[in-house]
């Protein structure tokens, strides 16, 4: 699984905590997504995509155009993911160990900090 239960519950509480008064934060409780677990798997098979295209330059326009499918995912299911939030998704990765672990889990060694660099390089 994407997640386990209890850390799906933990990072439920401590995003509600950090991010809790935010629009985007109270976008996502409206939406209530049905399937978490189902999206959170599909996002991860994006993140196992980029982790193919590590070869490849972070500003490479196919590695651009997945940064791109990953931002309208998050849009799509999640909040409204303007490039400011997906630049701090992208620092997220790789700062937070759990996110970076789970990422890397997907798409192999390398792929959290392979996808921060590349969330910059679209948020320029």
């Amino acid at each position: 699984d994407a997640f386990d239960s209890k850390k799906e519950e933990a990072l439920k509480a401590e995003a509600r905590e950090k991010w809790g008064s935010t629009a985007a934060y109270k976008e996502y409780e409206s939406r209530g997504t049905k399937d978490s677990r189902n999206a959170a798997e599909k996002m991860m098979r994006i993140f196992a995509e980029l982790g193919e295209m590590k070869s490849l330059s972070p500003s490479d326009s196919s590695v651009q155009a997945k940064i791109g499918e990953l931002k309208q995912f998050i849009t799509d299911n999640f909040y409204t993911c303007t490039d400011e939030i997906l630049r701090g998704l992208g620092e997220m990765y790789v700062s937070d160990e759990r996110f970076k672990e789970n990422i890397d889990n997907h798409g192999g060694s390398g792929t959290a900090q392979f996808a921060s660099d590349a969330i910059k390089e679209y948020c320029k």
